[in-house]
């Protein structure tokens, strides 16, 4: 299985992404690492990227969920997945691909966006992706995990809302890395 933990810049991705893949024994993976050199260039720039943009990237992340998937590996994959067409995307003929989404309020995204300074993302670029961020319906099969919480306890209901087992010291798979 192949979680995408979805959302915003900020949400928290890569935080939880991390607590939940070492919780489950897997490897964890940021999409933003398959972003090509000129897509980093243009944010780091402030320049939203648009659809245009998106989609070569958008083929990279599914090339490598097939590759994950052809080589029977499990792992947490950070994406923000902003749009329903994106998602859509990402899960059509995947059946063991679940996507989780990270909702997290403007005031705590804004605070994370100011205090991170290790990544090209910058703060004044997060209303292009609220703005682009499509919320999921109920005919889409999403989980959301509501803001609040340490990243632990969002790693915890992602395990509970999925129905994962997490990975004991002892069991058969050990924690992969990656």
């Amino acid at each position: 299985m192949i979680v995408i933990l979805a959302g915003v810049a900020g949400s928290g991705k890569s935080t939880v992404g991390r607590i939940l893949a070492a919780r489950m024994g897997w490897m964890f993976e940021d999409a933003d690492q398959l972003h090509s050199t000129a897509d980093i260039a243009k944010m780091m720039s402030g320049v939203p990227l648009t659809d245009t943009d998106r989609w070569p990237w958008l083929n990279t992340v599914a090339a490598w969920l097939d590759q994950e998937i052809a080589a029977g590996k499990s792992a947490v994959l950070a994406c923000s997945a902003l749009k329903r067409s994106y998602r859509d995307f990402l899960r059509q003929g995947r059946p063991d691909v679940r996507i989780v989404l990270l909702e997290v309020d403007q005031a705590t995204l804004t605070a994370r966006l100011a205090g991170r300074h290790d990544h090209f993302f910058p703060k004044k670029l997060l209303q292009t992706q609220l703005a682009a961020l499509e919320m999921p319906t109920p005919d889409e099969p999403v989980l959301v995990v509501p803001p609040g919480g340490t990243p632990a306890a969002m790693a915890g209901k992602i395990i509970d809302g999925i129905g994962l087992a997490p990975w004991t010291p002892g069991s058969p798979a050990g924690p992969v890395t990656g």
